[in-house]
């Protein structure tokens, strides 16, 4: 089966039709969770993944859109944007982010927004990190979220250690043997200092992992934010990837 893997879509339209314009074919999509939070078209960001064939996470936004989180949980800039989406979000958008969990537990692949450990917030940004994570989950591999950074940790059991891969990935990468931690990252609001959409393809059958940039009219979406009055810092942010 061929899976498109995106995370942090963040209701930027913009990015995600261009990824779905740029992905080869899939059987079915596997979103990481924030499908809203920052960006200027939630409802619109959700209509188009419920209309895939698709499977989805909830992710911190998600929930704090919902109220399902404290909004001073979040920083200020965060806060008045997800003040916005909690405005912005039709009873259809409520219903359906309120049915997503944070976490999917499979025999091959576990789905976790943030990580294992803690779906909602925790950052697996570092070696340390993933290696603690790897007791929580029993399957081979686990996708993540949240971080908005394209990485791979592979579990070194001999060593007890992790070893971290960080993107330009040119191939696909095969899976195994070694457990990994893999993070295609985000669609809508990179933050590796590569301001195009990220995304990945998943091959269930060969077990190959392929991470794909695609580029995107960043201008339309910084329009639309500015025209709903959407944090200035948000804005820039998307022009250089951080």
């Amino acid at each position: 089966m061929q899976v498109l893997i995106i995370s942090d879509i963040h209701a930027n339209l913009a990015a995600f039709e261009a990824v779905l314009d740029h992905a080869p074919h899939f059987d079915e999509v596997w979103c990481l969770g924030d499908v809203v939070g920052y960006g200027p078209k939630p409802n619109q960001c959700i209509e188009r993944l419920r209309g895939l064939p698709h499977t989805s996470l909830a992710g911190n936004h998600d929930w704090a859109a919902l109220g399902k989180l404290q909004l001073n949980s979040f920083n200020a800039i965060a806060r008045s944007a997800n003040e916005w989406t909690q405005r912005q979000l039709s009873a259809a958008s409520r219903a359906y982010l309120d049915s997503l969990a944070p976490t999917l537990q499979g025999h091959v692949f576990t789905l976790a927004h943030a990580s294992p450990r803690e779906p909602m917030w925790e950052y697996v940004v570092d070696a340390t990190t993933a290696y603690q994570n790897f007791e929580r989950f029993s399957s081979p591999f686990c996708l993540v979220g949240h971080s908005h950074v394209p990485a791979i940790f592979e579990l070194d059991e001999e060593r007890e250690r992790c070893e971290l891969m960080l993107a330009p990935f040119p191939e696909p990468v095969e899976l195994g043997p070694r457990r990994a931690i893999i993070n295609p990252g985000s669609v809508g609001q990179p933050r590796d200092g590569d301001p195009r959409a990220s995304y990945a393809m998943l091959d269930t059958d060969a077990l190959t992992f392929q991470f794909h940039r695609v580029p995107y009219p960043i201008s339309i979406t910084q329009e639309r934010m500015r025209a709903q009055g959407l944090p200035q810092r948000l804005i820039d942010r998307l022009g250089v990837g951080r």
